[in-house]
């Protein structure tokens, strides 16, 4: 069980007791001891905590060595939450633009029957059945008619089941109670009153929609059953004229399913011409979305551009930092291999070897075809082909992914006195690695940083290099907190409070204290006498740099 007091500030005085019994989450008690409603993130500052080792594991995940830079970004909340919006607005694009083209495929399918109909039907023309049995082929018409009747009329019954789910109006965030806290209570009430009205009306309307409805119902069963009367005197006529083509071994029946079946196909035409504008219309606003996705996405480069730059100008000679656009392609690799398969690897190694790679118009070759991924990209024939017979779907998922920029970070490995010798966090040691991370933590920040043992990872030269004038340079601006058993860090970095631990016993059931002499600063005697006890060389050593460095 971990528990921690804490005193807020802000927005009024407050002490707090957080506790985590582990594995459990925390919980946050007020000084009473009531459980509060707040998060332990609600209440502390943003604090930058590493552990032991942790810089150096930092330094060898590239998606983390970005979101370093994220610090220095002036944070848009509007780009953000736009972002969202519009990821959510392709999402549904994709879906409806999907869902358009399985009913315009299954149109497509029913009508390609037509065609073959119609021939036969000529035929049956040409053999006279058409002029003889006009009547009953009118009467197929005719009931196609009357069968459309009620689909032009089911958007109006959706409609008015929409509004009544919606009535009586929810009126309860406009109560007495809901508003008794806000000063202009007796303004808001008033709307009350508007919604009730409104409500009412609408009831009204309601009604008259279902008796309009309803009416309209009625009237159209009557014309059915005249229409049904109607039918049967064709059909005595009709079944007179089926005995006599009998005798000429004509099938009539066989004609009328054709009339039928051609009558019942015909209106997919003007379906099929209202699904093809809508797909145009959903594509022209999908265009629309992704230009505007892009160019969000390009504004949130230049911010962390900006960063860079940022980091650059305060790191001169020592650290300098280039990100990439879009560089982090892993997600439009697991896509394809997810939704694409065969074997992939040079796919991938031809997009990878790309410097700069735009999703939208490597969508659109896949669209265009084998030849042209080929042509553009580089890729063997089965890999083009493969990609290029994907679904829809796929190319449309390409379209709306976020890739990552990466950051590429080189260190300065030379002395202060020598020319500069740039070599890229890859090609550094350990100690150097970590070494160009400390320095990008050092830097300007809200947040207290807290490093445990970062000597661990560092080479002396470069802690009194490079990383102690940074601490020395930022500590007035940000809080550090520092456990080591390097006593360069302290005393060169001019330390304001040095605490001492004592330890007795193990780890595992020992204890540990600061003795009251071992508080306090490198000007007092008992804590200078404890740093140069601890410190490489004892006592001497400890001159030397307190000589060297002016101390």
């Amino acid at each position: 069980k971990i528990s921690l007091k804490i005193q807020s500030h802000h927005p009024t005085q407050q002490m707090y007791l957080i506790e985590r019994t582990i594995p459990n989450p925390s919980v946050v008690r007020e000084d009473s001891g009531r459980i509060s409603n707040l998060l332990a993130e609600n209440i502390l500052p943003r604090i930058e905590v590493y552990g032991q080792h942790e810089i150096s594991e930092l330094a060898k995940n590239s998606e983390k060595r970005t979101r370093l830079l994220d610090r220095f970004v002036d944070t848009d909340e509007a780009l953000n939450r736009r972002k969202s919006e519009l990821l959510r607005d392709l999402e549904k694009s994709r879906q409806s633009i999907l869902n358009l083209r399985y009913e315009l495929h299954d149109v497509e399918e029913r009508l390609a029957a037509l065609p073959g109909l119609e021939e036969t039907l000529e035929r049956f023309r040409a053999a006279g059945l058409e002029e003889r049995l006009r009547e009953r082929s009118v009467l197929v018409r005719e009931e196609q008619v009357l069968l459309s009747i009620p689909e032009r009329l089911e958007p109006f019954n959706q409609s008015l089941e929409n509004i009544q789910s919606e009535l009586p109006i929810d009126l309860t965030f406009l109560s007495q109670k809901a508003l008794e806290d806000l000063p202009g209570k007796e303004i808001l009430i008033s709307a009350n009153k508007v919604l009730e009205q409104l409500s009412r009306d609408l009831e009204d309307v309601v009604i008259r929609y279902k008796n309009a409805l309803q009416r309209a119902n009625e009237e159209i069963i009557q014309i059915r059953s005249r229409w049904e009367e109607r039918k049967l005197e064709v059909q005595k006529e009709y079944e007179k004229i089926l005995r006599e083509l009998k005798k000429s071994a004509i099938d009539g029946e066989e004609f009328i399913r054709l009339r039928r079946n051609i009558e019942s196909l015909r209106p997919l035409r003007e379906r099929q011409k209202q699904l093809l504008q809508q797909k145009n219309d959903l594509l022209e606003r999908r265009r629309m979305y992704l230009t505007e996705w892009e160019d969000l996405k390009a504004e949130e480069f230049r911010n962390l551009d900006r960063a860079a730059n940022k980091v650059n100008r305060k790191l001169r000679q020592r650290v300098d930092v280039t990100v990439t656009f879009s560089g982090d392609r892993k997600s439009l690799f697991k896509l394809l291999r997810e939704r694409v398969g065969g074997q992939l690897s040079e796919t991938i190694e031809k997009l990878e070897g790309k410097e700069t790679i735009s999703l939208t118009d490597f969508a659109d070759t896949c669209r265009e075809g084998t030849e042209r991924l080929r042509e553009k990209y580089g890729f063997t024939p089965m890999q083009a082909r493969n990609i290029a017979e994907a679904n829809p779907e796929v190319f449309m998922c390409i379209e709306e992914l976020d890739l990552s920029p990466t950051t590429t970070i080189r260190l300065n490995t030379a002395s202060v006195d020598e020319p500069p010798a740039w070599q890229t966090l890859e090609d550094l040691s350990t100690g150097q690695k970590a070494t160009a991370i400390l320095l990008l933590l050092l830097l300007d920040s809200d947040a207290p940083l807290i490093v445990d043992q970062p000597e661990d990872d560092l080479d002396n030269r470069f802690i009194t290099e490079g990383v102690v004038p940074r601490i020395r340079a930022e500590k007035r601006l940000r809080q550090f907190v520092f456990s080591t058993h390097n006593a360069n860090i302290p005393v060169l970095g001019d330390a304001e409070l040095i605490l001492g631990l004592t330890a007795s016993g193990e780890a595992d059931g020992g204890t540990t204290k600061i003795p009251g002499k071992h508080r306090g600063s490198i000007d007092e005697q008992s804590v200078r006498e404890l740093v140069e006890e601890v410190l490489e060389g004892g006592k001497m050593a400890f001159e030397t740099r307190r000589l060297k460095y002016g101390f």
